[in-house]
């Protein structure tokens, strides 16, 4: 069975398929060498034999969900990835629909104030 993985870190955040059993680590960016995962000029131990994702995810330091039954696994962003978000004081971009249908990006709104008021009614 196959779970689709959603990788925190990645630019555009789609969803990836991989097989549990041999996950291919290029899926995920990597590169499997004699030195380990590597990805650009970083390089991470990891046994011979099928990957494993948890212990690829503690060595990274970010968090791991998944659930097996639903065939979804979520990889979150690091704890370096989320400081230097949380310093820069600016928010991620996203893209909202107002009642009429239009998409809104809060791109559009880069360097002016913006206030976001959610409701839910439960």
């Amino acid at each position: 069975m196959a779970i689709t993985l959603i990788d925190g870190e990645t630019a555009d955040r789609r969803a990836v398929t991989i097989d549990p059993d041999s996950p291919d680590p290029t899926v995920l960016g990597w590169e499997r060498k004699p030195e380990g995962l590597c990805r650009d000029e970083v390089c991470i131990r990891v046994g011979d034999g099928p990957l494993d994702l948890a212990g690829l995810a503690a060595a990274l330091h970010r968090p791991l969900v998944v659930d097996a039954a639903a065939g979804v696994a979520a990889l979150g962003a690091s704890t370096r990835e989320r400081g230097s978000a949380l310093q820069s004081g600016q928010a991620p971009d996203f893209v909202l629909k107002d009642l009429a249908g239009r998409e809104w990006t809060l791109s559009q709104f880069r360097g002016r104030k913006v206030v976001l008021y959610a409701y839910a009614s439960w």
